[in-house]
């Protein structure tokens, strides 16, 4: 079992969006514990990409919620400029503007992807996936550099 399972630390979880009303979004389909089977998770909302790098570049983050849609810098090139550049980046969940643009999360080598709107019970199935491959090791261990 993971060192989360095991000590009860919360998943650190970064949210990134221009947009304050989809990182509220984003927060209000996954709320404080997704699924009672697993950990808390615990919010890092970002508004910009230095701030996303910032805050991967610092580590122990657990999970990764881009934003595809934002501006200037959206979420799909964010997420191929972790994966590129973090070893063993942790999970990408990538928002995007339509179901059709699911294929360019391909491209950003995002792990998953969902489409704006949010659906709350589709985006946290498929959160509650990426933890649990998260947990059991499959993932990698949190990023610590870039």
């Amino acid at each position: 079992m993971s060192e989360h399972a095991a000590s009860g630390r919360p998943l650190r979880t970064l949210v990134y969006s221009d947009d304050s009303d989809t990182r509220a979004s984003v927060l209000l389909a996954l709320g404080k514990r997704p699924h009672p089977d697993l950990p808390e998770l615990d919010y890092l909302e970002c508004a910009t990409e230095p701030a996303v790098i910032s805050a991967m570049d610092a580590g122990d983050i657990d999970l990764v919620i881009l934003d595809g849609e934002a501006v200037p810098a959206g979420g799909m090139g964010i997420a191929r400029q972790l994966k590129d550049e973090i070893y063993r980046c942790p999970p990408i969940l990538v928002i995007t503007g339509r179901p059709q643009d699911a294929w360019l999360a391909t491209w950003s080598r995002a792990d998953a992807a969902v489409p704006h709107p949010i659906d709350p019970l589709r985006f946290a199935e498929v959160v509650n996936q990426m933890i649990r491959t998260r947990l059991s090791g499959a993932a990698g261990a949190p990023a610590q550099t870039r």
